[in-house]
């Protein structure tokens, strides 16, 4: 391969104008050199060399997104509409920054961390973690880190994360079937830790609010044995009969049940009202569409990627809990029920 001093000598020109060029620090170049230069890499099909760039930055110029899944639950996380946006825009935002992204899936937190360590990474962004998650990586993995939709109460440590108000979220939907004179509310979800732990608070405190008494019988956990979601839809159809009403922890489930439910004659929102939470594709996707919980996804990721840069060049990351904001989008799957 041609290199950036040979190149020099062919135009007579200084390494470190070819080597500007190279890297898109035109602004001290004339156009006609740029245009000299350009030409010469397409020439030889001139590549960079990447590892020798970042050894002399003393950096690996690679962002580590690992994210903590349950497989079982389909057997792939990313084919989630959550997931896929989130990582979607995470790796976009860190090539824009011009680093390279290394990906991680994995419900074992030991094989995450075997990961991460190895790798090398100028920093990492961690989705789905739990306290004793995190305690492990900080005691393994001395990096910059940013937690992604993390709830670490009485940490014994200072922890970066983004999140959105779950609490919010799931006590504006529930107190909103409330309204629409649902008592009878069941709330769905496949753990009761995290963001659904939040969203489960919320909505124990719209109907303790109401005066409607919570019963452990009103939480239906939902449980994931494999890419077959069989068993677990069933159960829920053996159970819709006691409620008016399901609040689901995510918009992947909430499909997932309306179109079971009235596959087999349960009419939404006619039998049964449904609501969710994310308000991403598969909302508007089903019919009837979905009313759900916003939140803003690109958003989320976007910030992440943009604190843990602040954080790997030394600098003031602002505030270390961001909680975004979610909103009420009301839709067709809910139905108001008058009083008699």
């Amino acid at each position: 391969m041609i290199t950036i001093k040979k190149m020099a000598e062919i135009l007579e020109t200084s390494t470190t104008t070819v080597s500007n060029v190279i890297h898109g620090k035109t602004g001290e170049v004339s156009p006609a050199m740029v245009e000299k230069v350009t030409r010469l890499l397409e020439e030889y099909n001139y590549i960079p060399n990447i590892n020798a760039r970042n050894l002399a930055s003393n950096k690996s110029g690679i962002i580590g997104l690992a994210m903590k899944a349950d497989m079982v639950k389909d057997g792939n996380f990313m084919k989630d509409p959550f997931a896929g946006e989130l990582t979607g825009v995470v790796e976009r935002v860190i090539r824009e920054n011009g680093y390279f992204t290394m990906l991680y899936i994995s419900n074992d937190i030991k094989e995450i961390i075997n990961s991460v360590a190895s790798w090398n990474a100028d920093g990492l962004i961690l989705q789905g973690m739990k306290m004793e998650d995190a305690i492990l990586l900080k005691k393994r993995v001395k990096k910059p880190m940013i937690f992604v939709d993390s709830y670490f109460s009485d940490s014994l440590f200072e922890y970066a994360n983004v999140g959105v108000e779950d609490w919010k979220g799931g006590y504006e939907i529930t107190d909103y079937l409330i309204k629409k004179g649902h008592r009878k509310i069941a709330f769905l979800a496949d753990n009761s830790v995290g963001v659904d732990y939040q969203r489960l608070q919320g909505y124990k405190a719209a109907m303790s609010e109401a005066g409607i008494p919570y019963k452990e019988e009103n939480f239906i956990r939902l449980e994931p044995c494999g890419p077959d979601m069989s068993p677990l839809l069933s159960n829920v159809y053996s159970r819709a009969g006691e409620f008016t009403a399901f609040v689901c922890a995510s918009d992947f489930y909430a499909a997932n049940i309306m179109n079971y439910l009235q596959d087999h004659g349960v009419r939404i929102p006619e039998d049964l009202s449904v609501v969710g939470f994310d308000d991403n594709s598969y909302s508007t996707m089903v019919r009837p569409a979905l009313t759900t919980v916003h939140q803003d996804v690109t958003r989320k990721g976007r910030l992440a990627v943009e604190k843990l840069f602040l954080m790997i060049q030394g600098e003031d990351c602002g505030a270390m809990s961001t909680q975004l904001p979610v909103y009420l989008v009301e839709r067709d799957s809910v139905k108001e029920i008058i009083p008699i």
